[in-house]
């Protein structure tokens, strides 16, 4: 076999693995999802989508669930409402993130593990820790509220648990090390020179910043914005112990219906649709990508 006979082969099987990572544990279980919400269920037991009898096949498939989905407006709400929580939450990410990440990116090389240790450190602490953690903190006799007391701030505790301000605040300290990453390993392989060059020209240091810096991380802004609104859409266990009734989100109506009502049709159902949902703005994330590397190669 020659030798670019072998440098093919390899190439397939680089890229053959990875797509059968994805076909196993993707691909293969989406669809057992996708067949149970279009199953109709007795009693504990899913009907066969696909029947053989007397030599004729019979395939029933039952599309209620999705036009209940849509009709109903509990799911609709929770839909928008997760994914505006998701958005919020990606924003303010982005807002506190991108600072730090350019603080680190600019430091001195030497510091530079130090500092990536440092946004790297809650990852060493159980999750679940970290948001019990804040229910003490935004407790109505927590941490906080006794502090503001003690200094005379306030007279009396301020609802802070159980709102939308305790659920997004769990979620961007839990997901903004998700947003720093991406947005440091673009902004430190950026060409100084070129702010260089915008200074000399008669450019401000804030012109510079805003003509050269920020459309230069538009990657990284993108990649990080991603990286934290997808978890964000269907978290569970943040809405849940610091959010409320009022900040019901898709992973909570999710286990209502798989755990609570046992309506296993309706809860698959109610997972396609997220994962459609978040296929979107992930091929539109690789669309963006492709187009930059294409610019970027001309």
């Amino acid at each position: 076999m020659s030798a670019n006979a072998l440098a093919r082969w390899g190439a397939r099987a680089l890229i053959g693995a990875p797509m059968l990572f994805l076909l196993s544990f993707f691909l293969l279980p989406f669809f057992v999802v996708f067949k149970i919400s279009v199953s109709e269920m007795d009693t504990v037991f899913f009907r066969d989508v696909l029947t053989w009898a007397d030599g004729l096949i019979t395939l029933k498939v039952n599309f209620a669930n999705y036009f209940i989905l849509v009709q109903d407006g509990l799911y609709l709400g929770t839909y928008l409402r997760s994914m505006g929580y998701a958005g919020a939450t990606a924003l303010i990410c982005l807002l506190i993130a991108y600072p730090f990440a350019y603080c680190i990116a600019r430091s001195p090389a030497e510091r530079r593990p130090a500092l990536l240790m440092m946004v790297m450190l809650p990852f060493w602490t159980s999750f679940l820790l970290r948001i019990y953690a804040w229910k003490i903190l935004l407790a109505d006799s927590g941490v906080f509220n006794q502090m503001l007391m003690a200094l005379g701030l306030i007279t009396e505790p301020i609802k802070m648990m159980n709102t939308p301000f305790s659920l997004v605040l769990g979620m961007v300290y839990c997901y903004i090390p998700f947003m720093i990453l991406p947005l440091y390993a673009n902004l430190v392989k950026m060409d100084l020179s070129l702010l260089e060059a915008a200074l000399d020209l008669g450019a401000s240091p804030a012109q510079a910043f805003w003509r050269i810096t920020v459309p230069l991380s538009k990657n990284g802004i993108v990649a990080g914005f991603m990286l934290v609104f997808i978890p964000c859409v269907g978290e569970f266990v943040i809405p849940e112990l610091l959010g409320g009734p009022q900040t019901l989100m898709i992973g909570r109506v999710l286990w209502d219906e798989f755990f609570g009502n046992n309506d296993w049709p309706m809860a698959a159902t109610v997972a396609v649709v997220m994962v459609l949902l978040i296929i979107v703005p992930l091929a539109l994330f690789n669309k963006h990508q492709a187009e930059s590397h294409a610019r970027a190669g001309a």
